[in-house]
């Protein structure tokens, strides 16, 4: 989450990768993240032998030239830098790992330039609120999801109020901050107006002193604006979104936020976590101008942010942008967007099975790798091991033979099914407990689940204890190559088979007692008849068809 030391796993990683003689490149959206990365990484590298250096606008061409001279022969070790490291002329000598920190900025085409730098080079990306499209890869398999959810001792929520533009409301919030010996951010998103709105706040507040910040100055002009309100020289800064992207500023407690239904649910999260970064109380307000038009999205983003006021709310926020703008594609660019809803489940599924495919592949190819050496008689090594067991999928053949086919399986039982917020209270823990149970592909899995839950949250309420019976009725299912189960008033319809051979004889007769009837195409199960053991009945069905013939 925002202010939860992301930089400070990016710093081990690199230090890890530069260890091994490999280069990193760390990418991020503005100069001046550029320039305090920099700053960090040099200081927390100090006492060891690592080279770092930078590539953005507050260096010269001829510092330039001779940067890239040095990373092409090898004698950079890390580069921190802008949107000029996707530049032609930026060429690697040995390109290990690279670091997208603020991924939320950058598009589609600049994280992929990066990656045809290298085929091989490993990729870690940092963000508070992940754009719809990366979270839904993370949450299909397609990239490898950690989230940190302890936030550093001692940190407060912040208090924030979505109110109308009021100029007494504005004074007494910068009065409040700069009396407590802190520094304000007031954020006015247009260029244009920028100078005469701060000039606004002056004759408003003449007690405190103010800065203008944007992103058109000349670089050296807010290179020196930045390092004034950094070292404490004025009260209050005046500026775009430049100061968005993980900008790190303990004594900035308060931000003032200008028209904030102009902005997108990560930026105004991301503006908000500017401040509130020390044990302080920060307080952020969300202004709007009363006379304005505000859509229905403006308005469900300012309910959103102002909901999520806890520590650790960015994936909530998150997933919130992910319900309101939607998945986007992912075989393309956009990164936001709705899928139509027709085919989506299908679409999910196999993408999944290209997952488990992919990683299948990577098995088998270790595991040769590993016979050849047997054969010339080179021992094994651990890290070879370790990297075949790591990649081998859940419920992948251990012999890393094909990958059995996801039956599609379309379920409507007469079940409640969920997890209570009562049960398991937290939003982000309880999204990760669904993600668990979507992935279980056998009824050891489902079993495994239930002791889990059991042993972490208590004894398991009637609604989650449906959510396992469901998640089984799926497994045996696909397992058998049924396609369907639907429920009326009076009925179980479970589709059999279209391929394979069915002793529909055999099974009629193991329900000889009228409660089940067996077609060519359909099992009818007679709710009227079995009553509440209907479960037990169609378990028993899926089990037999699962048997092999």
């Amino acid at each position: 989450d925002v202010g939860y030391g992301k930089t400070e796993v990016a710093i081990r990683a690199a230090f890890k990768v530069v260890q091994e003689g490999k280069q990193v490149a760390v990418l991020v959206p503005t100069t001046v993240l550029a320039q305090q990365h920099f700053d960090t990484f040099r200081k927390r590298m100090a006492a060891f032998p690592v080279t770092i250096e930078m590539l953005s606008r507050f260096r010269s061409p001829r510092e330039q030239k001779l940067i890239l001279e040095r990373l092409q022969s090898g004698a950079v070790d890390i580069l921190v830098g802008t949107h000029r490291l996707l530049s032609k002329d930026v060429q690697f000598h040995n390109l290990g790992m690279v670091v997208v920190d603020e991924e939320q900025r950058f598009g589609v085409r600049h994280k992929e330039r990066l990656k045809q730098l290298r085929s091989d080079v490993d990729s870690l990306t940092l963000t508070a609120t992940p754009i719809p499209r990366t979270l839904h890869m993370a949450m299909a398999g397609l990239r490898d999801l950690s989230i940190i959810d302890t936030p550093p001792e001692d940190r407060v929520p912040i208090k924030t109020y979505v109110v109308p533009f009021d100029e007494n409301l504005v004074r007494e919030a910068i009065l409040r901050e700069i009396n407590r010996g802190g520094q304000v951010y007031v954020v006015h998103n247009r260029v244009q107006s920028i100078y005469s709105f701060a000039s606004r706040l002056q004759e408003l507040v003449p007690e405190a002193g103010f800065i203008v910040g944007h992103g058109q100055l000349d670089e050296k002009d807010l290179e020196r604006v930045m390092l004034q309100f950094f070292e404490g020289e004025a009260d209050v800064l005046v500026c775009t979104t430049i100061i968005e992207s993980g900008l790190d500023i303990p004594r900035a407690n308060t931000i003032i936020i200008d028209d904030a239904t102009n902005y997108g649910l990560a930026q105004l999260y991301q503006l908000r976590g500017r401040v509130g970064r020390s044990t302080q109380r920060a307080y952020a307000y969300l202004l709007y101008h009363p006379g304005k038009r505000i859509t229905g999205d403006a308005q469900q983003r300012l309910e959103a942010i102002q909901e999520a006021t806890e520590l650790g709310a960015g994936f909530r926020i998150a997933m919130r942008d992910l319900e309101i703008r939607g998945t986007g594609n992912l075989l393309g660019p956009e990164q936001a967007g709705h899928i139509g809803a027709v085919g989506f489940d299908l679409y999910t599924r196999l993408l999944a099975q290209a997952v488990e495919e992919r990683k299948a592949e990577q098995t088998r190819m270790l595991k040769n790798e590993m016979r050849r050496q047997r054969s010339q008689g080179v021992q094994q090594t651990e890290q070879l091991r370790r990297a075949a067991a790591t990649m081998l999928p859940s419920g992948a053949p251990s012999d890393g033979g094909p990958i059995t086919p996801i039956q599609l399986v379309t379920l409507d039982l007469p079940l409640t099914a969920y997890l209570p917020t009562d049960y398991i209270s937290d939003d982000t823990l309880r999204l990760r407990v669904y993600q668990k149970l979507a992935q279980a592909a056998t009824t050891q899995d489902i079993l495994y689940l239930r002791a889990e839950l059991r042993d972490r949250f208590g004894p398991i309420p009637e609604p989650a204890e449906h959510l396992l019976l469901w998640l089984q009725f799926k497994v045996l299912a696909q397992r058998a190559g049924v396609p369907s189960i639907a429920t009326s008033e009076d009925e179980i319809t479970i589709r059999l088979p279209s391929n394979g051979f069915i002793d529909r004889a055999a099974l009629q007769r193991q329900f000889n007692d009228g409660s089940v009837r067996i077609g060519p195409q359909f099992a009818r199960v007679n709710r009227r008849v079995v009553g509440p053991e209907w479960a037990a009945t169609v378990r028993s069905i899926l089990e037999t068809l699962g048997r092999p013939t």
